[in-house]
């Protein structure tokens, strides 16, 4: 596999994907609403390009703007080539989570570095079809791209509200919540917190050789704990609304960062030695739906 060219991320664009309760980010200057057609069907809603914290930053509501998706119905593989084809080498994951650990309490939020997957209903790769690829995922997200929002959401965390480094996030399907009993296997498991998206966009992000990161926030005790009540859509949302201020906040002073340092990643070269097919034996339709992750590699199509 020949290497590819160094990449300038000088003009890059840092994305953000807006979980439950963030539809929109406050404080995006200059916005332009764009309408994508990706060779993977239409993204949740329309991607928002502005300027926040002085980055060109490109917001999606993974849900939709009106929380119109299920989890297993969110159109990934769309979104995140949407965002690609927008210069997009970064992604923030402000996201909803359940706790699976006493020490995460309900309002803390966690910057995860481990994922298990429990979802079984969604694509999560862009190749297939005659082109094969093996991303290692052996660590899902950026090191370099968690470690500066770690610290930026350390620094500006409530007293009462603790930020914690690393940690599992365990994937799972949904759109219900956990038994009890799958609540306490993935607690013997060592998980930290559970959701239902984060693990698709991380591995699809590997692909398009985007740096991905999670600010997992905690709003409720998932069902393991006895003592708690039980997780209710009332109580997610009211501690979503409690989360969302306190989340833009970290999203635009990482954005401030991302954009003075412009941190290189692992990811931004993970196709480099993935891809298996030799582009020669690849169907034509499906290196043009690949070309904007694999023409560093394979060469464009018509060049």
């Amino acid at each position: 596999m020949a290497a590819s060219a160094p990449i300038d991320l000088r003009e890059a664009r840092l994305g953000v994907l807006g979980g439950s309760g963030l539809y929109a980010m406050d404080g995006l200057e200059e916005i332009q609403e764009l309408s994508i057609e990706t060779p993977f069907g239409q993204p949740s809603d329309q991607l928002r390009l502005g300027r926040l914290g002085g980055m060109e930053v490109v917001f999606l509501a993974r849900h939709g703007r009106h929380h119109s998706f299920l989890p297993s119905e969110v159109p990934y593989r769309a979104n995140i080539w949407a965002m690609r084809s927008l210069g997009v080498r970064w992604i923030l994951s402000p996201s909803a989570v359940g706790s699976l650990q006493e020490s995460v309490k309900p309002l803390d939020m966690v910057v995860p570095d481990q994922f298990i997957d429990r979802t079984h209903e969604r694509p999560n790769s862009f190749f297939g079809e005659g082109a094969v690829a093996h991303v290692s995922l052996a660590d899902p997200f950026c090191p370099n791209l968690s470690r500066l929002l770690a610290d930026v959401a350390d620094s500006l965390m409530p007293e009462g509200r603790s930020l914690h480094r690393g940690g599992t996030y365990l994937c799972m399907e949904g759109p219900a919540f956990s038994t009890r009993a799958e609540s306490n296997l993935y607690r013997s498991w060592g998980c930290s917190v559970i959701g239902m998206t984060n693990h698709t966009e991380a591995r699809l992000a590997r692909e398009a050789e985007i740096a991905y990161a999670t600010l997992a926030m905690a709003t409720d005790y998932d069902c393991w704990f006895e003592d708690h009540d039980s997780v209710t859509v009332d109580m997610v949302i009211a501690n979503l609304k409690a989360n969302a201020s306190l989340a833009t906040q970290i999203v635009r002073t990482t954005a401030e960062r991302v954009a003075a340092l412009r941190p290189s990643s692992m990811a931004h070269n993970a196709l480099q030695d993935a891809l298996m097919t030799q582009k020669e034996q690849v169907p034509s339709a499906t290196r043009a739906k690949l070309d904007l992750f694999t023409s560093p590699y394979w060469g464009a199509i018509g060049s």
